[in-house]
């Protein structure tokens, strides 16, 4: 499987000739991403994780894409898109489903706190294939699976560095790619990985930067 990372918490999935495509948000190369897509996962309802502008464009432009959110998102999705809503779909913790030939288990369910004043909104994980893990806004460990690809948002409004090494360390994936790292500068990003990379290999886990549009075999 191809994975490419886009800036800040898109990814996209390629397998024989299959196009899987994760949170496509604002501050990502959206219409990039988007292109040739068989199918689209969203975790939850904030920008950075989806641009609804370019999502609609793309449901509406292909009458035979998917798209899988949580059920606020996917409501919202339908209003602007009234003649795509049958391409949407509700996606919750613990459902199973294949879409465009990728099998997809889900997880979590919220996302992290931000703080106590700010409500907590629906957030769903994908495990894709059994292997590649998309937490979204969230640092849920998905019970019972051995992950081979972990992506690991790095830094957040809503976490700090010590739970994120927690997280890879809970995981203990084979390999791991950041992600939710659009807010960082180089200074800080190189920082916070030095940490995650070196208490993560004492674990068996082999963290590895990648660049914004740059592709890995996973």
């Amino acid at each position: 499987m191809l994975l490419t990372k886009f800036t800040h918490a898109c990814v996209r999935l390629e397998q024989e000739g299959r196009v899987l495509v994760l949170d496509p948000g604002v501050f990502s190369e959206t219409a990039q991403a988007l292109a040739g897509a068989h199918a689209v996962l969203i975790t939850h309802e904030h920008p950075d994780h989806i641009d609804q502008g370019a999502v609609v464009a793309a449901l509406e432009a292909n009458p035979e894409l998917p798209l899988y959110a949580p059920a606020v998102v996917a409501a919202a999705l339908r209003g602007a898109a009234p003649a795509a809503a049958g391409q949407i779909h509700d996606a919750a913790a613990g459902d199973t489903f294949t879409v465009a030939g990728f099998a997809i288990r889900c997880f979590g369910g919220q996302h992290a706190l931000i703080h106590s004043s700010i409500p907590v909104v629906a957030n769903v994980g994908y495990l894709v294939d059994g292997s590649v893990y998309h937490p979204g806004d969230s640092l849920t460990v998905p019970a019972g699976v051995e992950v081979g690809t972990l992506l690991v948002p790095v830094h957040a409004p809503w976490s700090k560095v010590a739970e994120v090494i927690d997280f890879v360390v809970s995981v203990r994936a084979l390999r791991a790619f950041q992600i939710h790292d659009g807010l960082l500068n180089e200074t800080g990003l190189s920082f916070t990985e030095s940490h995650i990379g070196r208490i993560g290999a004492q674990y068996g886990t082999e963290y590895r930067h990648l660049a914004p549009l740059e592709s890995v075999e996973v």
